[in-house]
This record gives structure tokens, C-alpha cells and sequence, in this order.
């Protein structure tokens, strides 16, 4: 079956097509730059949990360690991640190949963060002597890394290289775009999840419900997460942002991000 093709505004001749530029461009970069600022305020507001509250970072099994855990998670399945989301919404006039390389280039440097940060936790659970993968954070972050693993294979391999035919790619895009923002809802759960309880471990309940220091940074941070994915999860469900093919585009009916 054949797929839809979505034509550029013709001009009043009926022959020429001119480019149907994003609707509210200005509203959509202001957005984008909250998200940007928040991203970056989740990345330094992690950093400096670690490195101030829990000793910094090391590669020796010790707890300096699993510092690295949270703050390649961030970096990783959040920022990076959210950004290759919505990249196709705030850079629509860049050809659709060099978004593509772009979008596979963002998700495949959020999964060799995401594993290097599996790594740095099992290391410090092994040296301690410490029981893996028992908890629900455990449980929903290895889900969300394997599914992120099998959701760029299959999009690289449908999208990228040039073996699936167009009516494959169409078919298998509604999926793509779904399981895309659902893996990205369960990597922000497992990162509030995550952080609570690593928290309740370190400093105990008694001290987290007096507000100390430490228990209000974890909990902005939290929060800061929840609102970074709320701001992408909107940017990319919006109809009136999705990218339009450009006219040399038009010309070879690429009908699909």
C-alpha cells in the first residue's frame, strides 16, 4: 500500500510549491529554550549533588563511583535523549538526512551514556557486596535501557539503511513515535525513582522529612526532570510542529520524519 503524501502549499498557479513554514516558530523556540535551560539546570543540579554531598566521582568500585550513575543517566536518557526527540520540531529547515544522522547520533550517545552508567552501579553493588537489580527503579531503568536499545536497532534499520521499503517505513512510524515518548516517560520515572531512593539509603527518613539540604536538591531535581519531560513530551506531540518536507524534498515524495 501506498503512503500518504502530504504536499507543500501550492502557489496560485497550481504548478510551483513554496516551503509551509512551523506555525508559532517564536512560541516553539521560546519553549525549546526552556527545555534547553532546564536541561542544563538538571545536569548542573546533579553534578553538584554528587560531587558536594557525596564525595565527587572515582572509577574504583567505591561510592564515588556510583556517582557516576545519576549523572550519565541524566546526561544520557534525559538531555540527550529529550533533545533528539524534538530536533526534527526546532531545526525543520535542515535536510531530512542530516536530521536523521542527527536524531540516530543523539539517541546512540544517550545509550553509551545510559550503559556506562549501568556499568558504574553494578561495579560499586559487586565491590560492596550489595544485591543487584532487587529493586523497582532497578527493574523499570534496565527495562528502559533494553527498550531503548531495540527502539534505535529497529529505527536505524528501518530509517537509516536503505533495505525497508517506503510503505514499511510508513506502517512502523506511529509505533516509533509512541514507544520513542514512552521510553522516554520511563527513563524520567526511573530517574525520580532513582533519586528517592537513593536518598532514603544515604541519609536515612528520620533526616529526609526535616528538609535538609540534600533531601530539597534531590527533590528540585526531581522536579526539574518531571518538568524538562513534560516541556518535550509537548513539543513533540504538537500537530502544528511537525516538520514539513522541504521542496527538494517534494520533489522525491519524503513524506516521513
Amino acid at each position: 500500500m501506498d503512503p500518504v503524501h502530504k504536499p507543500l502549499v501550492n502557489d496560485e498557479d497550481g504548478t510551483a510549491y513554496r516551503y509551509h513554514g512551523t506555525p508559532n516558530m517564536n512560541f516553539l523556540l521560546g519553549l525549546v529554550g526552556v527545555v534547553e535551560v532546564l536541561g542544563v539546570a538538571a545536569i548542573a543540579m546533579v553534578c553538584y549533588w554528587t560531587a558536594h554531598f557525596r564525595g565527587g566521582f572515582a572509577w574504583d568500585g567505591s561510592g564515588q563511583e556510583f556517582n557516576w550513575h545519576p549523572v550519565l543517566m541524566v546526561v544520557g536518557l534525559v538531555f540527550l535523549y529529550g533533545n533528539g526527540i524534538i530536533i526534527y520540531r526546532f531545526l525543520p529547515r535542515l535536510p531530512k538526512k542530516m536530521l536523521k544522522m542527527a536524531h540516530a547520533a543523539m539517541h546512540m550517545s544517550a545509550l553509551v551514556f545510559s550503559i556506562v552508567g549501568l556499568v558504574a552501579v553494578f561495579d560499586f553493588h559487586n565491590m560492596a557486596g550489595l544485591p543487584n537489580v532487587y529493586s523497582l527503579h532497578s527493574w523499570v531503568g534496565i527495562g528502559t535501557v533494553a527498550l531503548f536499545a531495540c527502539q534505535w536497532v529497529l529505527g536505524f534499520s528501518t530509517y537509516l539503511l536503505p533495505y525497508a521499503s517506503r510503505w514499511i517505513r510508513t506502517l512502523f512510524m506511529p509505533y516509533h513515535r509512541f514507544l520513542g515518548l514512552a521510553i522516554f516517560a520511563m527513563a524520567i520515572a526511573a530517574c525520580v525513582m532513582g533519586l528517592t531512593e537513593k536518598v532514603l539509603f544515604t541519609i536515612g527518613a528520620d533526616t529526609y522529612s526535616s528538609f535538609p539540604p540534600e533531601g530539597v536538591l534531590v527533590n528540585c531535581l526531581g522536579l526539574v526532570l518531571v518538568l524538562f519531560g513534560g516541556f518535550v513530551a509537548y513539543i513533540a506531540t504538537k500537530e502544528d510542529w511537525k516538520r514539513q518536507p522541504l521542496p527538494e524534498e517534494q520533489a522525491i515524495n519524503m513524506s516521513i520524519e
